[in-house]
């Protein structure tokens, strides 16, 4: 495995488990709440739509010329990329609420609680709300192993990592029956959020002509630049709401 090939596979696994963490607290509240059964049928609707995305746009991708393709992926890398960095560095400077995933597994709890309850073995509120959960969030992991892998012609390598990722989450998750609080998410989105931005920085770069020196190693330069900024982003933001400028507001995480 080369070492492009390796940081394509850590990237998705952590994008991965972010997404399954997420996807499973909504999981969890709808099955201790209401139903198990009408839950896990709603996730496994859900896996099979995405399944289906990712084996019809998989080889259309991947059929596209390199360099176009190149462009392409690194453009969403980096739209999508900076949108997870720009938040996880409001998060870290204090301006935006952290991410708390006990207090949505609350808030799902309790909408479910709430919810009316229908006749019969099947649940169509447990159904739906996993279903529409799993979806969203894998849907994000479609697009994840979709561009990291079509770039590389690597798509399995990419979903191999995501399956592993989301096993790994639902089997710790299925065994405690509580949302995972203590994963570190706000700190797995910032370094998810670099690792986008790079990747898709070094592969947008790459389609539109440019030689990065080294070739592949560039990327071991691009990521801790990348960090460096980010990292230094965060200290000046923190040290404007210090000193008043950030006006004590703090947005919604």
């Amino acid at each position: 495995m080369s070492g492009q090939d390796l940081g394509l596979a850590v990237a998705v696994f952590l994008a991965c488990t972010v997404e399954a963490v997420e996807a499973l607290t909504i999981v969890l509240a709808v099955g201790a709440t209401r139903s198990w059964s009408s839950a896990l049928s709603g996730v496994g609707a859900a896996t099979v739509v995405l399944a289906a995305i990712v084996a019809a746009l998989g080889p259309a991708l991947t059929s596209l010329p390199i360099d176009v393709l190149r462009v392409a992926v690194g453009g969403l890398l980096l739209v999508f990329g900076l949108q997870w960095l720009r938040k996880a560095i409001l998060r870290a400077a204090g301006l935006k609420a952290l991410h708390d995933e006990a207090a949505t597994f609350a808030e799902e709890t309790e909408a479910a609680r709430a919810a009316a309850r229908e006749q019969g073995a099947f649940d169509g509120y447990s159904f739906a709300i996993a279903f529409k959960g799993v979806l969203l969030e894998g849907l994000e992991v479609a697009f994840i192993v979709l561009t990291f892998g079509a770039n590389q012609h690597r798509v399995a390598l990419a979903a191999v990592a995501a399956g592993a990722a989301v096993a790994l989450v639902a089997l710790v998750g299925m065994a405690a029956r509580a949302p995972l609080a203590r994963v570190p998410e706000n700190t797995l989105k910032f370094a998810v959020g670099i690792m986008l931005t790079s990747f898709g920085t070094f592969w947008g770069a790459e389609g539109a002509g440019a030689s990065w020196p080294g070739g592949d190693a560039a990327l071991l330069a691009i990521i801790p630049v990348m960090a460096a900024v980010a990292l230094a982003t965060v200290a000046l933001l923190r040290r404007a709401v210090s000193d008043g400028a950030g006006g004590g507001a703090r947005l919604p995480a």
